[in-house]
């Protein structure tokens, strides 16, 4: 059938980053494209459950804490001494009605459809909508699955939206706990378990393998350790969750090994579960594995090549920012377009207090493949703006190639992390080499001065190292 006989030429189904640029990329095409999502979740897990609601608690917590500003006005200094759920929903519940209409305003603005209602494969071009009071079937030429994912919940658990949440259910608690025990240390899990033990509240954090964020720079996350122990959070690994019991004064969490954990409440991380189980998959010739997680190409495709999916729903890394560059790759390969993908400088973002960022290879990877490297170190404490701000414990790693110069991989710790890493990002995406930042002049006082700091650091140590070349 030619393309023309379809109601559209792209149909994507989610409307969170991924989904939003793919239809969005369409569009830009001059291609026909529509977006199916329910009436309760534009913009997706992103804006309703997930990125947007968990970075926006972090900022109020940290301004209502006080906990940045605690090394120039004293350990006890806080903004608002009582601090309430609904503090701090106040300000989430704000932007995310902000973000629902922005994600609104941009479809419409691109002449993007957006088609309210739940979406299942008919077959491979066709997809039935079941929306308030209709149901309705469209077809496309092209369709892209961007349905993000769920908080797996294990079966043995008792989940009770009260005493026993998941990551979305963390949201809804009506007031904030006296002791909680967070099971799983990966990235959702110990964002949670920072933003609490900076409230007051005595986390425990149980994680079955011997390490926790296993695919960052180790010395970042032993400072992050040591700064999370210092807000009292226990860290039990190697050990597995047996039970949880609920009763009436809260729960109490055993241990495979026989520690028993007692506390208000405790919040499972233990991974996401692909939303793909009412999809109707198998009528479009496609299946999720037991994660719920669709398998794709180098150009998103599936094994269907007019399906694509992106985001979440196709597994690591998971992260906003880079769902939105999937869903403009995809389709940008959907209508056979130049596209050009730089996934090994993607960086990532951890919003823990203090948070961590990173782009490049780690020191592990580096020295698992015999690369050569060397490190040069800022930390903010020698920093005017590191002092300005109260950040003494903050540091940007570089590590730089001794033989090209050209930086291997940047890593960061502390204010503006997330923000500070493009800097690194861009200069190893143009190639250039730990000169550029010797030579550079950044604004002072500013943290930025970190990669100065941090340049002529290694550049020294690479000095030292010529002087022993015969």
């Amino acid at each position: 059938m030619d393309d023309t006989g379809y109601d559209y030429d792209l149909l994507v189904i989610g409307s969170g980053p991924g989904g939003q640029k793919a239809a969005i990329g369409a569009a830009k095409l001059g291609k026909r494209a529509c977006v199916v999502e329910r009436r309760n979740m534009i913009g997706g897990v992103c804006v309703n459950t997930g990125t947007i609601p968990s970075k926006t608690l972090r900022e109020a917590v940290l301004y209502l804490t006080g906990l940045s500003m605690r090394e120039l006005y004293g350990q006890s200094y806080r903004v608002k001494h009582e601090i309430t759920v609904q503090d701090l929903l106040a300000r989430t519940q704000h932007v995310i009605g902000r973000e629902v209409e922005v994600v609104r305003a941009q479809l419409f603005r691109n002449h993007v459809d957006l088609v309210v209602g739940t979406g299942r494969f008919v077959d491979p071009h066709t997809v039935a909508v079941d929306g308030p009071g209709e149901h309705r079937q469209i077809t496309a030429a092209n369709v892209v699955v961007a349905t993000g994912t769920t908080p797996a919940r294990p079966a043995h658990v008792e989940f009770d939206e009260g005493r026993v949440v998941d990551s979305d259910g963390i949201l809804t608690l009506e007031r904030i706990p006296d002791s909680m025990v967070v099971v799983g240390a990966g990235v959702i899990g110990i964002e949670y378990a920072s933003m609490f033990a900076a409230l007051g509240t005595r986390v425990t954090v149980v994680e079955k393998r011997a390490q926790m964020l296993e695919f960052c720079d180790p010395e970042v996350v032993e400072s992050l350790k040591f700064h999370l122990r210092d807000l009292s959070v226990t860290f039990r690994f190697g050990e597995e969750v047996e039970k949880v019991e609920i009763g009436s004064h809260g729960t109490v969490t055993t241990l495979a090994s026989g520690k028993r954990v007692p506390a208000e409440t405790v919040m499972y991380s233990a991974g996401r579960q692909g939303l793909t189980a009412g999809l109707g998959l198998e009528n479009a010739g496609l299946e999720a594995d037991s994660r719920g997680r669709i398998t794709v190409d180098a150009q998103y495709r599936t094994t269907v090549p007019h399906v694509f999916a992106v985001g979440d729903v196709i597994g690591f890394p998971a992260l906003a920012a880079t769902s939105m560059d999937q869903g403009r790759l995809a389709s940008l390969h959907a209508f056979g377009e130049p596209a050009n993908e730089l996934r090994e400088i993607q960086p990532i973002g951890i919003y823990t207090i203090p948070e961590i960022s990173y782009c490049g290879r780690t020191e592990v990877e580096l020295t698992q493949d015999a690369v050569p490297y060397e490190v040069g170190i800022s930390r903010y404490r020698e920093l005017a703006r590191g002092q300005i701000v109260g950040d003494s414990y903050g540091m940007l790693k570089l590590l730089v190639s001794p033989a090209t110069r050209q930086i291997l991989g940047v890593h960061v710790f502390g204010t503006g992390a997330a923000d500070l890493v493009h800097i690194g990002q861009a200069v190893m995406g143009c190639g250039g080499t730990v000169d550029y930042l010797v030579d550079t002049v950044f604004n002072y006082p500013t943290l930025s001065e970190a990669y100065k700091v941090a340049a002529l650091d290694v550049t020294n140590k690479l000095r030292a190292l010529d002087r022993f070349d015969l």
